[in-house]
């Protein structure tokens, strides 16, 4: 791990309209960490994703990628930089298959040359895409979906890597295949930023976790010392579940 992190968001404040949702938000990921984001449904995470992404202006604070601010970049700027995101619900699209998807994914400036390169290490991380690359991708299971989604993201050649609820809908099994390879993508030297709400599937994986609670980071620590937290429990079954928005 580098001492300076790759990302870094300071004081973000964000959300629709008059309606503030993140406040005072700050996080950081190294190279090659691997960092949790929990939080029940309304807690901020997506927001949080959005703001990253340029999908969401934020009201205030500072985005840093590599030390230098990304906040007033627009989101396709923020991917030739190095961001992408596997979004939540997957959002591939039916009617191509699988290899067409993957390739939607490859439209960064830096990445285009790469793509015969790129469709191979896909691939390799994926061998059911591989076997199904001519398939549409309406007819996938949806973890073959899943898989699709975070690989249509690696197409980009991405430094971070924002995953929002990889495991959402799918079987315990195949939650497991699908985290199997989180691990191997941060071994690249990618950094990742896990949103769940499976709390138990992400701090398995990961370094770090930061617990969001009504708009605000309101636990920080190594994964092993959150799995047991009282904060963590709190944020899922106490008082920060009721009155929240997404």
């Amino acid at each position: 791990m580098t001492s300076s992190p790759l990302f870094q968001i300071e004081h973000l404040n964000a959300g629709y309209g008059e309606s503030i949702v993140l406040s005072d938000v700050s996080l950081d990921v190294q190279q090659g960490e691997i960092v949790s984001l929990l939080g029940p449904n309304g807690a901020g995470k997506t927001t949080t994703m959005m703001a990253i992404t340029g999908l969401l202006s934020a009201y205030g604070g500072t985005i840093r990628l590599d030390g230098h601010p990304i906040t007033d970049k627009p989101a396709h700027k923020r991917v030739d930089l190095g961001v992408a995101l596997s979004p939540e619900g997957r959002q591939v699209f039916p009617e191509l298959n699988v290899e067409e998807n993957l390739l939607l994914g490859s439209f960064a400036s830096k990445a285009r040359a790469s793509r015969p390169r790129n469709l191979t290490r896909i691939y390799d991380l994926f061998p059911r895409l591989a076997e199904r690359k001519k398939q549409l991708a309406g007819l996938m299971s949806g973890g073959e979906q899943q898989m699709l989604a975070i690989g249509r993201a690696l197409m980009s050649e991405p430094r971070l890597l924002l995953l929002d609820e990889p495991s959402l809908g799918l079987s315990p099994l195949i939650t497991e295949l699908v985290y199997d390879t989180i691990p191997v993508i941060a071994a690249e030297g990618i950094s990742i930023l896990l949103v769940e709400q499976n709390t138990e599937a992400a701090l398995a994986v990961s370094n770090r976790a930061y617990v969001l609670s009504h708009g605000r980071i309101v636990a920080a620590g190594k994964a092993e010392d959150l799995r047991d937290s009282a904060v963590l429990r709190d944020a899922f079954f106490g008082g920060a579940l009721s009155g929240a928005a997404q």
